[in-house]
């Protein structure tokens, strides 16, 4: 087993009204400390699909800057875990991040959306929080048996629902 990994810190500011959060980085997105950094994942083309713009040539900070401007935020459910690959069924003794300062991190935020099964498994976590919880399909090329198309749509309805589609 690998030693403990450490995730990726949250990207929210005072005007997020949604955050996505996943599980935790792959190892495509250790390597590069980006979240979403494997070329396969589905996330940042449906956010390009959803605003209508190429977010994929642009480099990583200017994505990061375009999601902000619509109030969207990106975090983890898990801080640090052990865990061999980059499949979430691997993960390992796994510590949680604090996502309850995100009440002073992102005032302003409406609801948390799970992307994916593993990071869902701390919804009742979320929704103790006091936001409006969502669970979406996984973005990951793992969740093979939902089409972009279909992921778009469930996405879609989430991101209209809080203003950043």
């Amino acid at each position: 087993m690998a030693g403990l990994l450490q995730g990726l810190g949250p990207v929210v500011d005072a005007n997020t009204r949604l955050v996505v959060l996943g599980s935790f980085p792959g190892v495509a997105s250790l390597a590069a400390q980006q979240y979403y950094g494997h070329p396969r994942n589905h996330f940042w083309p449906i956010l390009g699909a959803l605003w209508q713009a190429d977010l994929m040539p642009l480099p990583y900070a200017q994505r990061l800057e375009a999601i902000r401007a619509r109030g969207l935020g990106l975090w983890d459910v898990y801080a640090r875990c052990e865990r061999e690959g980059s499949l979430d069924s691997a993960i390992e003794s796994a510590e949680f991040n604090d996502l309850a300062s995100l009440k002073t991190q992102a005032p302003q935020l409406q609801a948390i959306a799970h992307n994916g099964g593993e990071s869902a498994r701390a919804i009742k976590h979320t929704q103790s929080l006091g936001w409006a919880v969502h669970r979406l399909p996984s973005t990951s090329p793992a969740n093979a048996s939902w089409s972009f198309e279909r992921k778009l749509a469930a996405w879609r309805a989430v991101f209209e629902q809080h203003g950043v589609a």
